[in-house]
């Protein structure tokens, strides 16, 4: 059954066209030129992104490259200012003391000290010299640079402190504090950075030195020192330094700018920060160190610890990574979790790093700004899109409902007129319109319904016809109900059987049939059932009221159910009982037909043996009679007994071997046959008789194998050169030509017989080969009976080759007999596993598309006449399968059907007759497997080619 499409009213039909070709284009092109702006403000924000990325980098990296020329200058003066005092040191210890000096106080552990600030460098020698060891003189000596510590600390407020220390831990510095409380009494000053980073060992070019911060043993707190070695010749003499502060370097730092609120770091060759302002404390999560009690005593080195060194953070290990690798660049890096852009930039005299940090989110924030306007705009044109769309909707809609109204009425008028016809009242109220169409339409309906009601009267008038010839014509009408497996009959054949024309159950109707019969039938029902086919043919016999069988043919197909949607089969019960008698009377003379012709053969062989036992008698008395005669026309009479004798065993031997070729097929030998040896055979067998003639015999070969072979049975091959040359001897002239050879023509090897004789007119070339036909010869002087050809050609066919001729009036005749050779043949006895050959012998080309479908695969098909099927025989062996169409005039197709059946692999052939009047195939006089009636119904071939198929594949050995 169909299913239902589902329905919608006309209001919501046209609202939704006006959906579909308004209102959603005009959607499709809105948001396409949204999605376009905002594609569009993506782009233009990703490439001011990029833009301000790039001018970021640029203006950290500028940023950092001049506060790194200005740090780099201050620290450069600082180095030379410390190489100064180094060099103005050097000088001072060279110079003896030219003032007494200042008495030093002596601790309990032995270390002595300024106790008294007289405005100058306090002195401080550790306990770590015994006193008597201490070298006061160079004490009083370094008292000359004092008032140079204090000019060099008032010019550059960022040295905290000046300095001298020597190798045994004499310590002078500037400005003056209790050095006795500040630092331990055996302090031993070699051992601080400040000093050992400027001996031989650290610092063999003798430069001035910058460390790390540490914490100053002075009480200074943080800072970092410059350092220059004091050398006396190649002794090292003591260190002089500068003393900067962290916050002294911070405040200096403070003063440079950075853009975008960014803040520098200074960074130390080992990655530790030296330098870090309150800005960076929160992105690095610590403080910077503050300066510990004044009174604290510091008695070895003390570094910052380990979080300030990059390297060793988490979070600031890329950032030490990269600047490792270059001297200056730009990268980014994550503190707290918030992207950060740095540039820094190496500092040539120490080594440090100044590091210029500013926070992405500072340096995009303008860029950010503006893509958020920009977006903001999408959103109030999306915005003013719905609120536009909203009215326009509410429109539409309200328009839509008014022009559904308008269509509504007219059409509903329309649908009841059709309802009227439909029940019968073929002329309904006419519906007006103001719509051009409908109002058409409305008389479209009018005008149906006349036409309707006149097809009404006709089908009526024809139905009634109908009822009349189906009762009294033999045919009749059947549906078979799938849904209730029951049978309705109509028509005069059921009225004739006596058959219920009301629905009747399947298994009612298989009582009636013959039980032969029943079973087919019933198969057939069950494939429409079960929807295997869809059509139907088949004969059964049904009984009459008295009891006999009526032969009929039911063929049909299945239809839809128009009314009630259920599966139906229809068709027709045509009588056949007619057609099935004629044919059972043509087996029955095709029976005696085959008995006529076995009794024929019977009785030619009878009278061949009895003629030949009196005949041999007659020639064996001749014989002695002819050894015994003593006059010469004794002789003459004696020999023309023993020739008229020798005709008439010939005549004999060749009425026996037509009448068993005709009687059933023979069963050659075939095997290779040297061609060379065979024509030498038989020309030696004749050339006694052809001299006796006057003809001199020539033997010629064109052939270039060594040795030529053909495929036949020897002696009756010989036996048809022999009978070639007889022939040729016969009917040639008193010094004619006569020539026996073989030559090769195409793939086959003819071996053929010439005369010089008189020829053959062309007309009578066709009936030659035809039994008894001797052309006109049947009262010369020449003897013969017109078999010896016929005989020839159905040996040649047993062989699988042809035979021919080719003659000229008053010039003479060739006769050959061509074979295949034997690299061409299958071995005798052997058949490949290939695929069945099928050839249809016909004129109808209709036939052959469908042949070939059905075929399929499973065989190969060729067509032409059955001649060509004779011809192919000879090399191919016969087909598996011969479709032979009746319907074509062929007066020799008898002769042609026995060469097949004669040829290669025949005996596995099937013949298939195909005729429109079966009447017409009475001549068949041999087994065929099946009668086909014209035209041809695909189903029943079908049928057919499968069984037959089936059959042949299983020959396949």
């Amino acid at each position: 059954m169909r299913q239902g499409v589902p329905k919608i009213r006309l209001r919501q039909w046209i609202w939704r066209a006006f959906l579909s070709s308004a209102l959603i284009p005009l959607i499709l092109v809105e948001t396409v030129l949204i999605a376009s702006y905002l594609l569009t403000n993506q782009v233009i924000r990703e490439a001011q992104v990029d833009y301000l990325k790039r001018s970021a980098v640029d203006s950290l990296s500028a940023s950092v490259e001049q506060n790194a020329l200005i740090v780099e200058s201050k620290l450069e003066h600082l180095t030379g200012v410390a190489g100064l005092l180094g060099t103005m040191t050097e000088q001072a210890l060279l110079t003896p003391a030219s003032v007494p000096g200042e008495v030093l106080a002596v601790t309990p552990e032995g270390a002595r000290y300024s106790a008294t600030d007289l405005g100058g460098a306090a002195s401080f020698y550790s306990a770590a010299t015994p006193l008597a060891l201490q070298d006061l003189d160079k004490v009083r000596r370094l008292a000359s640079l004092d008032t140079l510590f204090k000019q060099i600390r008032q010019a550059d407020p960022m040295i905290a402190s000046l300095y001298f220390n020597s190798w045994d831990s004499y310590n002078r510095i500037y400005p003056w504090f209790r050095t006795n409380e500040q630092y331990p009494a055996d302090i031993r000053i070699p051992e601080f950075n400040f000093y050992y980073l400027a001996d031989a060992t650290h610092n063999p070019q003798k430069a001035t030195r910058w460390t790390e911060v540490y914490l100053d043993p002075a009480g200074h707190g943080w800072m970092m020192s410059a350092v220059s070695p004091v050398y006396r010749g190649d002794f090292l003499e003591g260190v002089v330094g500068l003393d900067i502060t962290v916050d002294g370097m911070l405040n200096e730092i403070a003063h440079l700018r950075v853009p975008w609120s960014g803040y520098l770091l200074l960074v130390s060759n080992e990655m530790t920060i030296m330098a870090m302002p309150p800005q960076a404390e929160d992105d690095f999560g610590m403080s910077e160190l503050k300066a510990p009690d004044a009174k604290t005593v510091v008695s070895g080195n003390v570094l910052k610890p380990r979080t300030f060194n990059l390297g060793q953070r988490d979070d600031a290990v890329v950032m030490a990574n990269e600047l490792e690798t270059a001297d200056s660049g730009f990268s980014e890096v994550t503190l707290q979790g918030r992207p950060h852009l740095f540039a820094w930039r190496t500092i040539k005299n120490t080594g440090w790093r100044l590091v210029a940090l500013a926070e992405k989110e500072d340096v995009m924030a303008e860029t950010y700004g503006l893509a958020r306007h920009f977006r903001n705009i999408g959103y109030l044109m999306i915005v003013g899109l719905v609120l536009f769309y909203i009215v326009f909707f509410t429109v539409l809609w309200r328009r839509s409902r008014k022009l559904s109204e308008r269509l509504r009425q007219p059409i509903s008028g329309i649908v009841q007129m059709l309802r009227e016809i439909g029940q019968g009242r073929w002329q309904p109220a006419r519906v007006e319109s103001g719509i051009a169409e409908l109002d058409e339409m409305a008389g479209n309906v009018l005008t149906m319904g006349s036409q309707l009601a006149t097809s009404e009267q006709q089908r009526h008038v024809a139905q009634e016809r109908l009822a009349l010839v189906m009762e009294n014509a033999s045919t009749g009408l059947w549906e078979y109900h799938l849904d209730d497996d029951s049978l309705t009959l109509r028509g005069g054949l059921v009225v004739r059987l006596e058959l219920p024309e009301t629905s009747m159950s399947r298994e009612a109707f298989l009582a009636r049939l013959d039980a032969n019969d029943a079973r087919a039938v019933m198969q057939a029902f069950d494939s429409l059932r079960m929807g295997q086919t869809s059509r139907i043919d088949i004969e059964f016999r049904l009984s009459r009221p008295d009891g006999s069988f009526l032969w009929l043919l039911g063929r049909g197909r299945m239809i839809k159910g128009v009314l009630d949607g259920g599966n139906v089969a229809v068709g027709t019960l045509v009588d056949i009982d007619a057609l099935k008698l004629t044919e059972m009377e043509l087996r029955e003379r095709t029976l005696q037909a085959q008995a006529a012709s076995q009794a024929k053969s019977r009785f030619i062989s009878s009278m061949s043996h009895e003629l030949r036992t009196p005949l041999n008698a007659i020639q064996g008395f001749t014989q002695l009679m002819r050894m015994g005669a003593r006059h010469e026309t004794d002789e003459q009479h004696l020999d023309e007994i023993l020739g008229a004798t020798t005709h008439l065993a010939q005549l004999v031997d060749d009425l026996l071997d037509w009448s068993s070729l005709q009687a059933e097929p023979q069963k050659l030998t075939l095997k290779p046959v040297p061609v060379r040896s065979i024509l030498k055979e038989c020309a030696d067998m004749v050339r006694s008789q052809a001299m006796a003639a006057g003809l001199l015999l020539e033997l010629e070969l064109e052939l270039t194998d060594t040795p030529a072979e053909v495929y036949a049975d020897a002696r009756r091959l010989r036996q048809v050169l022999l009978n070639l040359l007889s022939n040729a001897i016969k009917y040639n002239r008193p010094g004619g030509r006569l020539l026996i050879g073989a030559l090769r023509v195409g793939e086959w090897i003819r071996l053929f017989v010439e005369d010089g004789g008189l020829g053959i007119e062309p007309a009578l070339q066709t009936a030659l080969f035809e039994p008894f036909q001797r052309l006109g010869k049947e009262n010369t002087a020449i003897q013969g009976t017109g078999i010896g050809l016929a005989l020839c050609r159905e040996l040649a066919g047993l062989m699988g080759g042809q035979m021919g001729l080719s003659s000229e009036p008053g010039k003479g005749s060739r006769f050959w007999i061509d074979l295949v050779p034997t690299h061409l043949v299958e071995p005798s006895g052997i058949r490949e596993k290939r695929r069945t050959a099928i050839f249809y012998a016909g004129n109808d080309e209709s036939i052959l598309p469908f042949i070939s479908t059905i075929a399929g695969e499973r065989a190969t098909l060729k067509s032409g006449t059955l001649e060509g099927c004779v011809v192919d025989s000879g090399t191919e062996g016969a087909p598996g399968i011969l479709l032979l169409d009746c319907d074509d005039e062929n007066t020799n197709r008898s002769a042609q059907l026995g060469r097949l059946r004669r040829s290669l692999n025949a005996e596995f052939m099937s013949v298939v007759l195909l005729g429109s009047a079966p009447k017409a195939l009475a001549w068949v006089g041999f087994e065929f497997q099946a009668v086909l009636k014209k035209p041809l119904e695909v189903e029943a071939l079908r049928e057919v080619l499968d069984a037959l198929l089936e059959k042949e594949s299983s020959n396949v050995h």
